[in-house]
């Protein structure tokens, strides 16, 4: 059997509780794939989004729903040893990608001010938009799992002051008709690594400019201290992930001083006396 059709199996075979279940499940749940959509799977090189495209192509392949897929690959500005191994990796897995190129990482090193990893995040996902547009496709897949999710909501609780989760699809609001997935939802980070390391499979990490840079110091990245302290928590209790995952959709709005929705706030002493 070929190497990718071993890999392939391995998720619907040996991963099919923990990976492809879930995954089945959010798009599912929350309704992410529509009869007729053609979606672009953006791969950013690492395990998640590798991880994403192959599930994608298995429900395309075995699905109920018939939909067409792109695989997208922006090169922001990657080191040539990063883009070789994206190349590698997708020959491996038998993903013809689509790549094409930006100047990100340029940009975000040269900024004076503000936050280099917010301002390349939100440059990237107008590039996925706007390339996924020009290939005819109305929804953009990111490979977004479980762990994002419950670590974006405590960064921005403690880091943020706010209480705002990091949802399962949203409507662009700079490119009219397109939509943002995210079908790893439900899926654990440690069984995406699971099963790269089963598939003997090496992927680029973060491979910013910044990242690469030895003066680099991860004690300093708030998300990566939110990760250690959900993997301390978890030790303590098994449930203490989902409790997190969970709060965002038990919001008791009675016992909220204030509370925001489509840009208006609401103060609690609005109906206090009434």
């Amino acid at each position: 059997m070929e190497r990718y059709k071993e890999i392939e199996r391995s998720i619907i075979v040996k991963f099919r509780k923990d990976i492809y279940r879930l995954f089945t499940r959010a798009v599912r749940d929350y309704k992410l794939i529509k009869e007729g959509d053609k979606i672009a799977v953006c791969i950013s090189g690492g395990k998640d989004s590798f991880l994403l495209a192959k599930c994608m192509e298995e429900l395309q392949k075995h699905g109920n729903i018939k939909f067409d897929l792109k695989y997208i690959v922006m090169n922001p500005g990657y080191n040539a040893l990063n883009a070789k191994m994206i190349e590698e990796n997708a020959k491996i897995l038998n993903i013809d990608i689509n790549v094409f190129k930006s100047d990100i990482f340029e940009t975000v090193t040269n900024l004076e001010e503000g936050n280099p990893c917010y301002l390349c995040a939100r440059m990237r996902r107008g590039n996925l938009y706007a390339f996924a547009r020009e290939l005819g496709c109305n929804k953009i897949a990111l490979g977004h799992h479980f762990d994002d999710v419950i670590e974006t909501t405590l960064l921005s609780i403690i880091y943020g002051g706010e209480i705002k989760g990091m949802m399962p699809k949203l409507h662009s609001d700079n490119f009219p008709g397109m939509e943002l997935i995210r079908p790893l939802y439900l899926v654990r980070e440690r069984d995406i690594k699971a099963w790269a390391k089963y598939n003997k499979l090496t992927f680029i990490n973060c491979a910013c400019r910044f990242t690469e840079e030895a003066s680099f110091d991860e004690d300093k990245s708030k998300r990566l201290k939110i990760k250690k302290l959900i993997e301390k928590l978890e030790k303590e209790s098994d449930f203490i992930p989902f409790n997190i995952f969970r709060s965002t959709e038990n919001v008791n709005l009675d016992m909220m001083r204030a509370y925001k929705t489509k840009g208006k706030k609401y103060d609690f002493l609005d109906k206090y006396d009434k």
